[in-house]
């Protein structure tokens, strides 16, 4: 079985990671995704939380188990037997940052390839930030986590 990783702090997860996750699952039939959940990150939701939010968004994907991680994700990656990362780009600004970032990963496990995946183009003007910044402060209108976190 060939073995993809999905890492990010997915806080929180958004129809975006979805569409990438999803992709990356149905790229072969004989491989597993994985998606790591960074637990180092300071985020709004806790690790618990997130990990929570993402196994009920990919439960209808069999071959996707949702993991968390804490250093290095290239290192976690080999531990796992993973023949891939999986990084997700929504527009031109993240291809510079995600690409040193594919070139050092390299330079670290050269066995280990980094593929960039783009969502649909209907989630690319969504990130994490945003939803975090409107469950924040969804005074005016109100939603639930959940309702932004898969509703966006």
């Amino acid at each position: 079985m060939r073995i993809a990783v999905y890492p990010g702090s997915f806080d929180p997860i958004t129809n975006g990671h979805i569409d990438v996750i999803e992709r990356a699952a149905g790229i072969s039939t004989g491989s597993s995704s994985r998606v790591a959940v960074n637990a180092a990150k300071h985020p709004l939701f806790d690790v618990d939380e997130r990990v929570a939010l993402i196994r009920e968004a990919v439960a209808p994907h069999p071959n996707v188990e949702v993991d968390m991680f804490d250093g290095l994700i290239i290192e976690y990656a080999a531990k796992k037997g993973a023949v891939a990362l999986v990084r997700g780009l929504r527009a031109v600004s993240d291809f510079e940052y995600e690409f040193q970032m594919a070139l050092m990963n390299r330079k670290l496990e050269n066995a280990i390839s980094t593929v960039f995946l783009m969502p649909h183009e209907k989630y690319t003007y969504l990130n994490s930030s945003i939803v975090r910044e409107l469950a924040r402060l969804h005074t005016m209108y109100p939603i639930s986590c959940r309702d932004t976190c898969s509703g966006l």
